[in-house]
């Protein structure tokens, strides 16, 4: 994760550069612009795949949308998280029922960020935190090296769900989904989605 040359900025001059939509994704953190690093194959995949088992079901049910790389401006900040899952009541439509096309003015109600190699696992998890004091429901750190997922949730010590896909004596434990989600995934289930069948 890179910063630019200036070293504070207000969050109205930064939302008015047009580089914070070049991808990757430019991200306003405590004054300073940071540059996501660019997401490989692992982060792609998982990211993909994800999103897709998420709208699959909360989409039709007019639960919830899962949107990649959507930006979420609130609290002084201005974040882009690898999903932001927004529940449908939250989400504004125009007069032809899309969504609309802007960034969204709030936190995600359950924001997922999926580690890329040599990035800073500090600061993706104090944006996960930072979600969670300004109202989101569940947060997830996803580490594909690690083959971990860490999840978050308020009030509540974060939780570590590992991937071992030799395990045959217990049964995973089910990841926390956003209520009325109806998905029962595992650590070795969202893993097992790097795995491509020739």
């Amino acid at each position: 994760m890179t910063t630019t040359s200036i070293l504070t900025l207000s969050l109205a001059d930064f939302l008015n550069k047009s580089q914070i939509d070049e991808s990757p994704a430019w991200e306003y953190i405590n004054g300073k612009m940071l540059q996501k690093p660019m997401p490989q194959t692992h982060h792609s995949r998982l990211q993909l795949k994800l999103a897709t088992t998420i709208e699959l079901v909360a989409e039709p049910n007019q639960i919830a949308l899962a949107f990649p790389e959507l930006r979420c401006t609130f609290g002084g900040r201005s974040i882009v998280p690898d999903i932001a899952v927004i529940l449908w009541e939250k989400i504004p439509f125009n007069e032809v029922e899309e969504p609309e096309n802007s960034s969204f003015f709030s936190a995600p109600d359950w924001t997922i960020e999926i580690l890329s190699p040599k990035q800073n696992s500090t600061k993706v998890i104090d944006n996960i935190l930072y979600c969670l004091q300004h109202g989101s429901k569940l947060g997830w750190l996803i580490d594909p090296d690690e083959r971990s997922i860490l999840v978050f949730q308020p009030n509540q010590t974060p939780t570590i769900y590992r991937s071992d896909l030799l395990e045959t004596e217990t049964e995973q434990k089910t990841l926390p989904i956003l209520d009325k989600i109806n998905l029962d995934l595992t650590a070795d289930k969202i893993f097992s989605w790097l795995k491509i069948k020739h």
